[in-house]
């Protein structure tokens, strides 16, 4: 749950100024991901003297990172640097709490020989320090990344009479470590490259180039165990590179850093590199990306770029991919936060999500990434569907509908829970894994338990090339559109109609089914512009919120569809304003919750004209029996409502498994001004970040 991004520059002349805003730049698009501190390593020294590695850090945002920077009198930021790596990174904190010691990159030594930056856990760091510790080494911070920097200084002392390259130094570390993990490495020993592997957390390479280059498929250097070379796919012509530094006209140019010269290149060997935990951050500079597979390990040298494996996997390159993401995208705009961009997009986001899908005249559905699985998925035993956090609730909102038009038996399973009882998965089970990012953790775990019981698995997520796109049988990209805000809202809304689609798709050959179909079909259809009527209300929630702010406890209540809302409102509520929230099923109000109402107490519930409704106004009565006071999230001109809530907030009516798009809006508005009336950073919740890549 940290943000990673690096930036190397080869034969290409940038400033040390220019390499430090790239580097924060950088980081601030990732900032997400975590913001507990930040820091960053660039090649120190005055002008051509950089044979050692400048380490700076700082507890907070990267705002204070970027302040710490200006406040550095000693660097030479005005000569333009042929070659330079530079690595940076922002912490969501794990392993010790938040403090410059603590922060990354994390070094092996006091000189800095090797430095390294860290997304994800490494399980067996212990045992790793304690043999360290051994040997001599000192640790000073209580990271479990610095385990893996002072590692490679260890096994370098082993291997430098040997003349190992950096890749296979880095290769034989990973050999060591158990757990999951992203990292970039950088080396006094080995100047002007940068080394970078994976294992469960995401990581990308952008790349940026004056010339055409000659192919778009990176073959995979294939490397054993030990580290020495078994086979190899090279691509001498794939990009620009130098043969044993000296270029066809004789000359030789040094690959560190150095003044730009009169006989330097002419620009056609220039490459620049972004590693990156995310695509958002790189595209400002590039489109262009490779996506690297677990035990991946691309490597930078002499301005070419090398993916090492120990053993092939499935492919034998790694695809150049070009980003479909415009930078305005990620930007705020003329909102004053992410979420409440995101929250406004949402007519936007679920036209894209069921453009060119959803097809109202002609009543058909088509998911294109399902096509050739469909057979198989209808001759299934049951569906499962496996999340966490607001994708879970997502799974809660359309499993009703779910078993309703497949009339196959639904599971709904929190990942961590699902791993932790090692649910029985049979072959003919379909496992639906559903996650925003595509890289949550519990997620993952158990999706790689379900591919070894034989499951068909499908991925449901909002970012294309993620590891679970990439590790599932099949799936869907919602198409929601970059969700920047840490609390979901967009990603959310458009996993619901995703996973509605998918039913439709399932029944579309049971006659049984063609008005329900139809109804919902044109409950789709109509959403956008209901949603539009919905944000209207946002004045009339924030003197709601006004109302509510100083509340010790937010209940909120419904049950049958909208149950998912309750459980997703009050989970907005708690992430962002950091009041306690329960979302209750009002079937259980006299089972326990009852008991938490005080006099006057104000209670959120949801109440549409549904299957459950004559329920659910039981439930609001037994509310005011107890002297509290009702604010009922219902259908327009519903008197029965109107006699006995306290307040009331009305949203347009819909098909019934639709109406919990509708009636979520109103709680995340509602959430935002709480938080932004008590002055919390709504984007960037404490304690919390955008991709859970831990366990």
């Amino acid at each position: 749950m940290c943000g990673i991004f690096a930036y190397l520059n080869y034969m290409v002349p940038v400033k040390r100024q220019q390499i430090l805003d790239i580097l924060i730049g950088g980081l601030q698009r990732l900032e997400y991901r975590g913001y507990d501190s930040a820091g960053l390593a660039i090649d120190g020294g005055q002008g051509e003297c950089q044979d050692n590695i400048l380490i700076i850090k700082q507890k907070g945002k990267v705002a204070a990172l970027q302040q710490e920077i200006l406040e550095q009198k000693d660097i030479d930021k005005e000569t333009p640097l042929l070659c330079h790596a530079g690595i940076s990174h922002t912490r969501w904190a794990t392993h010790g709490e938040p403090s410059p010691r603590n922060s990354h990159p994390h070094r092996s030594d006091d000189n800095n020989e090797f430095v390294v930056i860290h997304n994800g856990i490494i399980t067996n760091y212990k045992d790793i320090k304690l043999f360290l510790e051994k040997k001599g080494y000192k640790f000073e911070s209580e990271s479990d990344t610095e385990s893996i920097a002072k590692l490679i200084k260890h096994l370098h002392s082993c291997h430098k009479n040997n003349g190992v390259t950096f890749q296979k130094l880095v290769a034989e570390t990973i050999q060591q470590l158990e757990g999951s993990f992203a990292l970039v490495f950088k080396s006094t020993h080995y100047p002007g490259e940068l080394v970078a592997t994976r294992r469960g957390g995401p990581l990308l390479v952008g790349v940026r180039s004056k010339v055409q280059l000659a192919t778009n498929a990176f073959p995979i250097i294939v490397s054993g165990a030990s580290g020495h070379l078994l086979e190899t796919h090279r691509h001498d012509s794939l990009l620009p590179t130098l043969v044993d530094g000296t270029y066809p006209d004789g000359k030789t140019v040094h690959p560190l850093m150095k003044q730009l010269s009169s006989d330097c290149t002419d620009g056609s060997d220039a490459m620049e590199y972004f590693f990156s935990s995310d695509a958002s951050a790189v595209i400002e500079h590039t489109k262009q990306v490779i996506y690297l597979e677990d035990e991946d390990v691309a490597a930078v040298c002499n301005g070419k770029l090398n993916i090492h494996r120990a053993t092939l996997d499935d492919s034998n390159v790694r695809e150049l991919i070009t980003v479909k993401m415009e930078l305005e995208q990620i930007m705020k705009g003329n909102y004053s936060t992410f979420m409440q961009k995101e929250i406004f997009e949402q007519p936007e986001s679920l036209v894209n999500t069921m453009r060119g899908r959803l097809n109202y005249e002609k009543g058909s559905v088509v998911l294109g990434g399902l096509k050739d699985h469909m057979g198989e998925i209808r001759r299934c035993r049951r569906l499962i569907m496996i999340a966490c956090g607001t994708s879970f609730n997502s799974a809660v909102a359309t499993r009703q509908i779910m078993e309703e038009l497949t009339e196959l038996p639904v599971m709904v399973e929190l990942s961590s829970d699902f791993l932790d009882r090692r649910t029985p998965i049979f072959r003919d089970d379909v496992c639906f894994f559903i996650s925003q990012s595509g890289e949550t953790a519990d997620t993952l775990m158990a999706l790689k338990y379900c591919k070894e019981k034989g499951a068909l698995n499908v991925g449901i997520t909002n970012v294309v090339g993620s590891t679970i796109s990439r590790e599932t049988h099949c799936g869907v990209h919602v198409n929601a559109g970059p969700e920047i805000g840490v609390a979901s809202t967009k990603a959310y809304t458009s996993q619901i109609a995703t996973l509605i689609m998918f039913a439709l798709t399932l029944c579309e050959d049971r006659i049984s089914m063609t008005d329900r179909r139809k109804e919902i079909m044109r409950g789709l259809h109509e959403l956008p512009e209901k949603i539009e009527k919905v944000l209207l209300l946002d004045e009339r929630i924030k003197e709601i919120a006004e109302e509510l702010i100083h509340e010790r406890s937010l209940l909120v209540m419904g049950r049958g569809y909208n149950f998912s809302t309750c459980i997703e409102g009050a989970l907005k509520i708690k992430e962002l304003s950091y009041m306690h929230s329960e979302g209750i099923l009002c079937g259980e109000l006299k089972h326990g919750p009852l008991a938490m109402l005080d006099p006057g107490m104000k209670v959120l519930m949801v109440c549409t004209k549904d299957r459950v409704y004559s329920k659910v106004l039981s439930g609001i009565q037994q509310v005011i029996a107890r002297q509290g006071r009702p604010i009922v999230i219902c259908n327009p001109d519903d008197n029965n409502v109107h006699d006995m809530a306290y307040k009331v907030i009305e949203v347009p009516q819909t098909v019934d498994c639709i109406q919990a798009i509708l009636t979520v809006i109103p709680l995340q508005l509602l959430s935002f001004h709480l938080a932004t009336k008590k002055g919390l950073n709504v984007d960037m919740p404490r304690n919390l970040a955008k991709s859970v890549t831990v366990e």
